[in-house]
């Protein structure tokens, strides 16, 4: 019974909504010319759940997946593929036209050598196929109200409430255990320490986070990801955009509904 309600409620917060997302929504053929294997999708997302991350992590971003290129091509999606963890699907491979007409942002992982980012998406293969045990309902139940009444201080910690899977669907932590799998940092804990060397010189050290309080946002906060925006990564020119009108003649009215 309790593997029905929770089915019925991951069908119920991934329904998509109107006017979830004002933000203007990326072509796919951008997405396909920018986007290399290794690189984090984050998407804005218009269901229910995506409503309630976006409020809890105050951020723009509700979701992110692996883009993994050609490689496992098998497992579906096509060439462009990425690998993401779903709540009704568990782990699988989409296709980038799975996003059409979404908000969407790139990061990008620096410095990495292709052994890398080959393991990188190893990794997250391996768990292609898994599914979610949906009878834990405590961590779909917390997303039925959209803005939950919650300090600020808890919001984060309210993501990883639980210990079923679907946490780990919902807060990102396939893709961070990945990097981390690899010792690619996102938003470690950092301490300064001294060498026994004389002189005693500071160096920092890192440590990195439990995966279960990642979200998505974390990636585009990150110091060590590039920030790729794809419509300004195709050879953006702004003298050929086509205005509406002279800033002289904008109204206060027109600037209030641009806002």
């Amino acid at each position: 019974m309790l593997e029905g309600i929770g089915k019925w409620l991951s069908r119920y917060l991934s329904h998509p909504l109107k006017s979830a997302s004002i933000q203007a929504p990326v072509e796919i053929e951008h997405l396909r010319a920018c986007m290399k294997p290794g690189d984090v999708l984050l998407i804005d997302g218009n269901t229910r759940i995506s409503t309630a991350i976006k409020y809890l992590t105050q951020s723009t971003w509700s979701h992110a997946a692996l883009y993994v290129g050609n490689a496992y091509e098998e497992s579906g999606g096509g060439p462009y593929g990425l690998i993401e963890a779903d709540i009704n699907d568990g782990v699988r491979r989409v296709g980038l036209e799975s996003y059409a007409g979404q908000h969407c942002r790139i990061c990008r992982p620096v410095g990495l050598v292709p052994e890398e980012r080959q393991a990188l998406i190893d990794y997250a293969a391996q768990r292609l196929g898994s599914c979610y045990d949906l009878r834990n309902i405590i961590d779909l139940v917390r997303y039925l109200m959209p803005t939950p009444p919650v300090p600020v201080r808890w919001r984060r910690k309210m993501l990883a409430l639980g210990s079923g899977d679907p946490t780990r669907a919902i807060c990102s932590t396939l893709i961070a255990e990945a990097f981390q799998s690899i010792r690619y940092p996102i938003l470690p804990r950092i301490a300064a320490a001294q060498s026994l060397s004389p002189g005693h010189q500071e160096f920092e050290v890192l440590y990195p986070r439990h995966f279960s309080y990642f979200v998505p946002r974390d990636f585009d906060v990150s110091p060590y990801f590039l920030i790729i925006k794809p419509t300004l990564d195709v050879n953006f020119d702004h003298r050929q955009l086509i205005w509406g009108g002279e800033p002289s003649l904008l109204s206060r009215s027109g600037d209030a509904e641009c806002d």
